[in-house]
Order: C-alpha cells, then sequence, then structure tokens
C-alpha cells in the first residue's frame, strides 16, 4: 500500500476515529515534506532544451528535458498534430496522455523542473485514463523541493480534461511542487484521494488561478486542490466536488495558507470533515497549523452552512464588491466585458463573482 493511500485511508471506515484521522494527514504531511526535501539535495540536473512547443509531440519532448524553459506558442486541441497518439482517449493504450515527471523518493531528478510558460494559450482536450497510477496530470510532479532552481508553471489555460488517477490527481499538477500562477481548469476530474481541479496536492504555491473542474474523489477533494501543505492566494473555485471526507470547495485537507480566495461550487460529502471552502485543517499539536484569511463561500450555491477559517455569504453578497473590498482585496468594480488590469480582482458589482482581471472574457 502506497504512503498516500496509508495517510488519506481512503477505503478506511473510521466511524468516531476522526481526529484520528486528522492526526494522520499531518504526520503524512511532515514525513512527506522530509522526504521531497531530502530527495532534492545535491542532485546535479542534466543538460536540457528549452522548447518552443507547437504541437502535442512538442510537448510530449518536455518530458525528456525536465530542466529546461519551455514556452506554449499556440493552443493544443484534438485537431493538432499529435493528439490522437499522445493524448487521446485511443492514445496508450486507452490510457491517454502519460503524466510529464514523477515524484520518486529515492530519484529527484524524475520531477519536473524547469519553466513551463503557456504565453496565455489553452491546452484542450487533455485526456488521462490511468486509475492504478498515482501522480496523475498534464505533470505527473511538477518542481522538485530542495532544488536549487525552484519550477514554474504559469500562463496557461487547461480545457475540456478529463483526468483519471488514483492519488495526487489533477488537471493540471498531480503533486505541485512549483510556483503555479495565472493557470486555470475545466473539465472533469476523478481519483481516490488527493484530487483537485487544479492541482492534486500543493506543497508548494499557487496564486492567482482558478478552476471550474468538477471533481470526485473519496479522500482530500478540493475544488483547487485535493489538499494543500503550501500556500494558496488569490484564487478560486466554481466546480462541483463530491467526496467521502476531507472535502471542500476549494481545498479539501489543509494544512498550509489560504488567502484572499473563494468558493463558489456544490460540495457533497460526509457529514463530517465537509465545509464550503475547507474541508479540514490541521489539528492542536500537528507538524503544521493552517491559516485561512480573507476568503469566502457561497453557502447556498455549495449546500454547506460550514468550513474550517472562512466566512459563508449568500450569493447576492458573492456579488458584491463590498464583501470583498471591505476584506482588503485588492479589487475594483468594472462594466460587463471589460477588465482593469491594474487590480488583482474584478468584479461586476452586483452581477458577478469576482475574477482575475487577466483572466478571459467569456
Amino acid at each position: 500500500m502506497s504512503t498516500a493511500k496509508v495517510a488519506f485511508g481512503m477505503k478506511t471506515t473510521l466511524g468516531g476515529r476522526k481526529g484520528d484521522y486528522v492526526a494522520r494527514l499531518g504526520v503524512f504531511f511532515a514525513i512527506a515534506a522530509l522526504t521531497v526535501g531530502i530527495a532534492g539535495c545535491g542532485c546535479n540536473q542534466p543538460p536540457s532544451q528549452n522548447l518552443e512547443i507547437w504541437t502535442w509531440y512538442d510537448l510530449d519532448a518536455v518530458r525528456h528535458n525536465l530542466g529546461g524553459n519551455h514556452r506554449l506558442m499556440n493552443d493544443l486541441d484534438s485537431a493538432a498534430p499529435g493528439y490522437a497518439d499522445l493524448a487521446s482517449p485511443a492514445a496508450n493504450a486507452g490510457m491517454g496522455w502519460e503524466p510529464i515527471g514523477t515524484f520518486d523518493p529515492h530519484d529527484s531528478a524524475k520531477a519536473f523542473a524547469g519553466v513551463f510558460d503557456g504565453q496565455g494559450y489553452v491546452i484542450k482536450d487533455l485526456f488521462i485514463y490511468r486509475p492504478e497510477e498515482d501522480y496523475v496530470g498534464l505533470f505527473g510532479c511538477g518542481g522538485r523541493e530542495g532544488f536549487i532552481r525552484r519550477a514554474v508553471i504559469n500562463n496557461v489555460g487547461l480545457t475540456a480534461a478529463n483526468v483519471t488517477g488514483r492519488t495526487f490527481v489533477g488537471v493540471l499538477a498531480g503533486l505541485n511542487i512549483a510556483a503555479v500562477t495565472n493557470c486555470y481548469s475545466n473539465g472533469n476530474v476523478t481519483g481516490e484521494s488527493s484530487v483537485g481541479g487544479l492541482v492534486g496536492t500543493n506543497w508548494r504555491t499557487v496564486g492567482s488561478t482558478y478552476s471550474s473542474a468538477n471533481v470526485a474523489g473519496g479522500s482530500a477533494a478540493g475544488g483547487l486542490a485535493g489538499a494543500n501543505s503550501g500556500t494558496v492566494s488569490n484564487s478560486y473555485s466554481i466546480g462541483n466536488v463530491i467526496g467521502e471526507r476531507m472535502v471542500g470547495g476549494l481545498v479539501g485537507a489543509n494544512e498550509g495558507t489560504v488567502s484572499d480566495s473563494y468558493s463558489a461550487g456544490s460540495v457533497t460529502g460526509q457529514p463530517w470533515l465537509v465545509g464550503g471552502l475547507i474541508g479540514s485543517w490541521s489539528p492542536p499539536g500537528s507538524s503544521k497549523r493552517s491559516f485561512v484569511s480573507n476568503s469566502f463561500w457561497d453557502t447556498q450555491t455549495s449546500g454547506q452552512p460550514d468550513s474550517f477559517g472562512a466566512t459563508g455569504k449568500t450569493t447576492a453578497e458573492m456579488k458584491r464588491i463590498t464583501t470583498f473590498s471591505g476584506a482588503a482585496w485588492n479589487i475594483t468594480t468594472v462594466a460587463p466585458g471589460e477588465r482593469n488590469p491594474v487590480y488583482t480582482w474584478n468584479i461586476v458589482d452586483g452581477q458577478t463573482y469576482p475574477f482575475l482581471s487577466w483572466q478571459p472574457v467569456s
């Protein structure tokens, strides 16, 4: 049984031992962080090419250049060269896309450690069906903790994705140890534990991101991240989340920091360890403590009256700038279809939820 399965215990009947269960999650985070740090120390990265990505074949070549600076040069979809061979439901004997990089505690060189700049382009129609595999997403493991050069993934959208894995499952990355910014996702994500709309588990930073992906998981399921022991900021999720325990609209299991963020999707799970924004957070006495600030969830659309460390608002309140400006968000009102990039957040007052000023006009 994998470490992740022991920690998250997806198929374990816990009954009233929820405190025990959450404590085990904290132990997992502590051990995992230490393991990655040790694995990343002192490794010499082999020389890598810097790639311009025009086709799915080019994107596939990133796995052979895990330390390079790579740029997406156009949108990729089911009509782009290489899709049928590499990322379609027929590719790789029905398993679809093979994730780029993976986590190996004995060999950190297997993880992505470079820069991936999407330049605002979109990767569409990504298909992955690997229900017996861990670290599943466009990137299996993005980033190496303890490495001198930290990984960066930014400025990319992933739309109409269909991703299935076992543990550590997300559209962008199964396990994130990179700096992720200005990224978004939609589609469907399914797994057993650590399942998120954008990343399965975050160990570093996720900022200025959003997801409308629908998430189905067992334990640690979240609209943006299944589990977080890093930092999530200026982000939101509006996809529906279904799980068993540690289920949240934004983050399922939180042992890190969440700030200036919100969620508005439906959240469904067991009667405990389920929340509108955060499903569970680290208990007293654990190795790390959760911090949630200036964050909100929609009590009506989520169907959840409670959440760890966040403030619940009605749908009408979630569409008023005063809700967010009163919490010192960097936000301003705009007219429908407009953007004001001077501010992190924009809102059409009384009509829309807050949205990031860089995101595409729909």
